[in-house]
């Protein structure tokens, strides 16, 4: 993955491979949501056929899904669900994917552009050509590939522009949500300017849609409502405990195939006390950190989505695209050492596709592929996220002076009379 052309013929094949490599991919996985090529497993593709459309219709009538409880999306996300509105000569799921395309394209541009600053490399480009693209349809199935076109935007240009993140990183929140922790690492007065930025870009939006459409809100009471989704981290008790004989179900529940049964009320509250203490974690790295670079913005988001990922109730596939597009981003910059938990998260990505959609039968019936295939995926997340904590907090925060002790030496001559 290493990047810089050099002006020879090798840099130059170099150039021209990477937009020949994207090409290729997409190309494939656009032949796997028009159903040309059939992966084996549930069709992706019905969010956005089915679901996708129905919102659509309800949002064009004039108000949210309310009573819905598998709308749990921020206001915005109206936007992303309207927006094949602007293709229409296409039919709602074709525009949608022409449209996810183009925000794929978008990415992509956008690192290319930010690997030829000074200190960056082209190696994020190649990260989201290959990441990206092992997640296979369920790049183009979600409309995650928009929210990740924003996020990928506010960390470029918050180097320099810490307003800009804050506008951007605002919408993003608006659209998803996460995109609020594109600032745990804005710091100083920088960071205040991008805060302020992002709190007051939000509070517009929220206002904006709760006039315009009823119901903007309603999303926060679907949220509460979740349970311990089966390709979680935390899940993966009770897909052992299924073979000692644990007597709970999976039911389809919030949109998402989910755990019902005793003890599943405890381990959802462990995972939300995880969080917090992730949450604590990151507060506790703002406060002591102070070696920071043009790096450390890139660095602490990617960390702080992945803390957020791995502790929540809830790993759906289209999460990796948050993580990829983020990993991208990191390696823009020459001086991250985030390659290794980068690298984790592609492992991670190309075993997603094999557990959703291939493989996902036995993931829900808890057989020994589909939890093995969890084990290995998980794994790398709980892997990758370790090992980001560690590379950021060596990275940023001093090391504490050791207290040096008096020699034995040195005690007996105060000790000894004068």
């Amino acid at each position: 993955m290493d990047d810089t052309g050099d002006g020879t013929g090798t840099g130059r094949w170099r150039a021209a491979g990477l937009p020949a490599a994207w090409a290729a991919t997409r190309a494939v996985v656009l032949l796997c949501v028009l159903r040309v090529l059939v992966l084996p497993g549930p069709d992706v593709t019905g969010d956005v056929s089915v679901i996708y459309r129905g919102w659509y219709e309800v949002l064009r009538r004039g108000s949210f899904p309310l009573g819905d409880v598998t709308w749990q999306y921020p206001p915005g996300a109206a936007l992303a669900l309207l927006s094949p509105a602007a293709l229409p000569f296409l039919d709602y799921a074709t525009a949608f994917w022409v449209l996810a395309l183009l925000a794929d394209l978008a990415v992509l541009c956008l690192l290319l552009y930010g690997g030829r600053a000074a200190g960056r490399a082209r190696r994020g480009a190649w990260v989201w050509t290959v990441g990206a693209a092992a997640l296979g349809p369920t790049l183009y199935a979600r409309y995650d590939v928009m929210v990740t076109a924003v996020a990928v935007a506010a960390l470029l240009a918050g180097v320099r522009r810490p307003r800009v993140l804050g506008v951007l990183a605002g919408c993003g929140a608006l659209l998803k949500g996460w995109p609020v922790l594109l600032l745990a690492g804005a710091r100083g007065s920088a960071g205040r300017r991008a805060w302020g930025a992002a709190a007051l870009t939000g509070a517009a939006g929220v206002l904006v849609c709760a006039s315009a459409l009823p119901g903007a809100l309603s999303f926060l009471t679907a949220q509460r409502g979740r349970g311990t989704e089966v390709e979680s981290v935390g899940a993966l008790v009770f897909h052992v405990a299924r073979h000692a004989g644990w007597d709970g179900r999976v039911l389809l529940r919030y949109g998402s195939m989910e755990f019902t049964g005793p003890y599943v009320g405890a381990v959802g509250a462990a995972a939300t006390a995880l969080t917090g203490a992730a949450f604590v974690w990151l507060l506790a790295w703002r406060l002591r950190a102070r070696r920071c670079g043009p790096h450390t913005l890139a660095d602490a988001a990617f960390t702080a989505v992945l803390l957020c990922t791995v502790t929540s109730r809830v790993i759906s596939p289209q999460y990796l695209v948050w993580l990829v597009g983020l990993g991208a981003v990191c390696l823009c910059f020459s001086g991250s050492g985030m390659r290794l938990p980068v690298l984790m998260v592609l492992a991670a990505a190309g075993v997603t596709v094999l557990e959703f959609p291939v493989y996902f039968a036995d993931v829900v019936a808890s057989d020994g592929l589909g939890v093995g295939l969890l084990v290995v995926r998980n794994g790398l997340l709980v892997a990758a996220c370790a090992v980001a904590c560690r590379t950021l907090w060596r990275a940023t925060v001093p090391p504490v002076p050791a207290v040096s002790l008096p020699s034995q030496a040195s005690r007996s001559r105060a000790d000894s009379p004068s």
